[in-house]
């Protein structure tokens, strides 16, 4: 057949290409995404101090790397998908961790809206391979930067399956009851869903939970057994209602805590006991910590002093309040225990002593962005002395009753004011 062909003017849309009325009718290119590996090295060298740093961390790595006997164990492997909260941002998309346990078993840690994308980035033409393994998805609650993303995952990945010649086999989903009513609506008004994952409720694999019913059990058992999973653990944390956090535990004996979204905790202390890799969020800077509060946090130092608490071998940040696309903030409280996350990072438990020694040359790299973190906590400061408030405590929050009173009273002095003005022109 002959190519269609246009007799008008056309042009091929790209990515944040803009269109011009006036003043000038033109297109405008300049915001289009360019991906020149060259020009981010040339940018980066450019920046003081950052070459000598990277310079000094790769002869330490190496060293340490020289003296380490033995094979290089491959697995398990996390790879950040997405490391900020509330929305997709174009350095750090929200919630998403992959947890590669074998070469053929994968379980994901929450699923936020652009998950598939950022797989999709990750792994190129592997990614119906990386998708044909995921066995189990945990979702921590049901804020939308945690599980908009699962019905995509889950279509995607049956596709994947068939094109791949492998079974088709449902999902473990782990996540709280209450998702079915969501499922349910768009299986019943959209396209078929509930045959794509067997539901294995958050709370019945906290320590407390009641008997199981056969159905669950027998969906527990197996995913245990696929995923070569000893145990799989959840506890309520102190986030929104029906937030949970969870711990797993592999046959070989490692063990890995995710947070999910919560204030510290101690339920999650306890199943996150001696943990191998405890991946928490730090939502906020310490000098947010009243906001942290409001909105049920945790700050930087907070979710490292959690895993102190829990005596973990390392901790890795992340769930970063888009205020810190680039870098958060350092405190006094980063040691050689602790990292922070970075979407489409890769981490293996060997990487461990290394990712700490990245420090200095990350802070070289956004020395700039740093600096203008420093400045506005500085100012912060200035408006609001810490002698100038009372703190809350750890079980507080502000009273309900006293926001309306204080709300109440500026409408009713706005009133005054409109009345009086009234009174002036008359």
């Amino acid at each position: 057949e002959t190519p269609a062909t246009l007799h008008v003017p056309n042009v091929r849309a790209e990515c944040l290409l803009k269109f011009q009325l006036r003043p000038v009718i033109e297109w405008q290119r300049d915001a289009i995404p360019s991906c020149n590996t060259e020009e981010f090295l040339k940018e980066a060298s450019e920046v003081p101090n950052f070459l000598e740093e990277v310079d000094k961390c790769r002869k330490v790595c190496s060293a340490e790397a020289a003296e380490r006997s033995g094979p290089k164990e491959s697995y398990p492997e996390v790879v950040f998908l997405g490391t900020g909260s509330a929305l997709p941002m174009k350095i750090r998309n929200v919630s998403g961790t992959l947890v590669n346990i074998s070469p053929s078993q994968s379980v994901l840690l929450d699923c936020g809206e652009g998950t598939f994308g950022q797989l999709c980035r990750h792994y190129g033409n592997d990614v119906e391979e990386a998708l044909s393994k995921i066995s189990a998805v945990f979702i921590s609650h049901l804020h939308a930067d945690h599980h908009t993303g699962l019905l995509k995952l889950l279509y995607q990945r049956q596709r994947a399956l068939t094109s791949l010649g492998k079974p088709f086999s449902p999902v473990s989903l782990v996540a709280p009851v209450q998702i079915m009513t969501w499922l349910g609506q768009y299986h019943d008004h959209c396209e078929e869903i509930l045959g794509h994952f067997n539901l294995i409720p958050n709370r019945s694999l906290c320590d407390d939970a009641e008997e199981q019913n056969p159905k669950t059990s027998s969906f527990i058992q197996e995913m245990l057994k696929k995923s070569d999973l000893q145990k799989f653990r959840t506890c309520l944390v102190r986030h929104c209602k029906n937030a949970f956090a969870c711990s797993i535990t592999h046959q070989s004996g490692w063990k890995l805590a995710f947070s999910g979204d919560t204030m510290p905790c101690d339920a999650f202390v306890n199943i996150g006991k001696n943990s191998t890799l405890l991946i928490h969020e730090a939502t906020l800077e310490d000098e947010l910590e009243e906001e942290a509060l409001e909105k049920r946090h945790s700050t930087t130092s907070q979710a490292i002093g959690i895993g102190m608490k829990m005596n973990a071998d390392f901790i890795m940040l992340n769930h970063f309040s888009q205020r810190y696309a680039k870098v958060p903030l350092f405190s006094e409280d980063f040691n050689d225990r602790v990292g922070i996350s970075f979407d489409h990072m890769k981490v293996r438990f060997r990487d461990f002593k290394m990712i700490p020694k990245l420090f200095p040359a990350l802070k070289s790299l956004f020395a700039e962005v740093l600096e203008e973190m420093e400045e506005r906590k500085e100012k912060r400061e200035l408006r609001n002395p810490r002698g100038g408030f009372t703190e809350l405590g750890s079980d507080q929050t502000p009273a309900a009753g006293s926001e309306r009173g204080s709300k109440r009273d500026q409408e009713e002095a706005a009133t005054h004011n409109v009345n009086m003005k009234r009174r002036k022109t008359s």
